[in-house]
């Protein structure tokens, strides 16, 4: 079976729903392959920015947004293990956002929302249960993809397709496109603690010599993510269940009670944090973005805003030239040349972060930050203004175009 269409974006995450919506609302034909049933995974990136909300806004989708349940983070905090915190990050203090808070959301719920959205708009189309095999080239041009779906094998042709299927993405991988890996240091473990009562909404690193947490506070639980050496996973395996709630334990005492909640290591997903970029984010007729384009570090849980802003500027830029049939090599590169400030100088806080705060903690060599950090934010708290615009808004935010706004915000 063969079909067409004007795009083909290939993965449901954020960046490709949110440039599939888009392009819809632009009359472009779009066709998303996601190769799922649904979109519950757990432990995916649940954090929707100041940023995010406010192109929710932009799109007429934030008030159905704010009915999902979600837990809201005002500020990223560090214990300074005397019963006292500094507040690293204040997203109070973000000036001209309506939404001045991260709010963490389940990525399911986000993204049926978006989906429910894109239903409505008569040009897109979402297929679960799709997965993308194989490239279809037309000349030595991308013209499309092979897929196995419920009823078999099947090949969408397409004007472009655009690669939005992570940091492991096959499609880039088959188009031949490799990324630029950066040596990272670390690795996570994600898992639940459940909570009896309220816990205050922000995030709450704690350190220790060879290992770090962060507790994401959410609905009835704590989201931990346990930071440890690159390449641990084996061996903290071995080490069984018992020695890691001995370890949440030691770092997160007021978890202690709670802790005997983790069963087993089944309960503990490994994450192997990667951190690249592609030097050329295109093909002819192939355009990546997102993690396809850039895998980040989950340090400030800046991935997913990357992601959603690549598919709003791929959006502004494309829509035009989709909706000629006619999208040229410098209409792609296009692109890139407007993501890849924001995503190099972010890359590059990451691996900062990485070298001068978490790696000596994990080596062994500290058991908390550089003191003069808390120090000068103590001195000078309206710095905490400065990481809650990286972090919130990031370096080079997207509006939403025009053609695809709604609702009062749509002048």
């Amino acid at each position: 079976m063969s079909e067409k269409t004007t795009c083909a974006v290939i993965g449901g995450g954020p960046a490709g729903m949110v440039l599939g919506l888009l392009l819809a609302r632009a009359g472009v034909e779009v066709t998303v392959l996601e190769k799922h049933a649904d979109f519950l995974r757990d432990f995916r990136g649940d954090t929707v920015h100041p940023s995010t909300m406010r192109l929710l806004d932009e799109l007429g989708l934030y008030e159905r947004f704010a009915a999902l349940p979600h837990s809201r983070i005002r500020r990223i905090s560090f214990p300074l293990g005397d019963g006292r915190s500094v507040t690293l990050a204040d997203f109070g203090r973000l000036r001209g956002q309506p939404h001045p808070y991260v709010a963490m959301v389940p990525q399911w719920d986000l993204l049926n929302l978006l989906a429910e959205a894109g239903r409505a708009e008569p040009a897109f189309t979402l297929r679960m249960r799709h997965e993308v095999t194989g490239l279809l080239y037309d000349s030595g041009r991308v013209a499309g993809v092979r897929y196995r779906g419920p009823d078999g094998p099947g090949e969408l042709r397409a004007d472009l397709t655009v690669a939005c299927d992570g940091r492991r993405s096959t499609v880039r991988e088959q188009a031949g496109l490799v990324p630029r890996e950066y040596p990272v240091n670390l690795d996570v473990w994600w898992f639940r603690i459940p909570t009896a009562g309220p816990v205050e909404p922000a995030l709450l690193p704690r350190f220790g010599r060879g290992r770090a947490f962060a507790a994401i506070p959410r609905e009835g639980y704590l989201q931990i993510a346990y930071l440890g050496p690159k390449g641990a996973d084996a061996r903290l395996r071995r080490r069984g269940i018992e020695a890691l709630r001995r370890d949440v334990a030691e770092l997160m005492p007021e978890l202690s009670g709670a802790v005997g909640a983790l069963a087993s290591m089944d309960d503990v997903k490994h994450l192997d944090v990667r951190l690249d970029r592609l030097r050329r984010w295109h093909t002819d007729g192939l355009l990546c973005i997102g993690d396809a384009a850039h895998a980040m570090s989950p340090v400030g849980g800046v991935g997913i805003n990357l992601a959603v802003q690549d598919a709003v500027a791929a959006a502004r830029l494309l829509a035009a030239p989709l909706r000629r049939g006619r999208v040229t090599g410098r209409d792609l590169d296009a692109v890139r040349r407007r993501r890849l400030l924001p995503t190099a100088v972010t890359q590059a806080l990451q691996r900062l972060l990485h070298r001068r705060l978490i790696g000596p903690v994990l080596q062994g060599r500290s058991a908390a930050p550089p003191k003069a950090l808390p120090a000068l934010l103590r001195r000078l708290p309206g710095l905490s203004a400065v990481p809650a615009r990286l972090i919130g808004v990031g370096v080079l935010p997207e509006r939403a175009p025009r053609f695809a706004r709604r609702g009062r915000t749509a002048a």
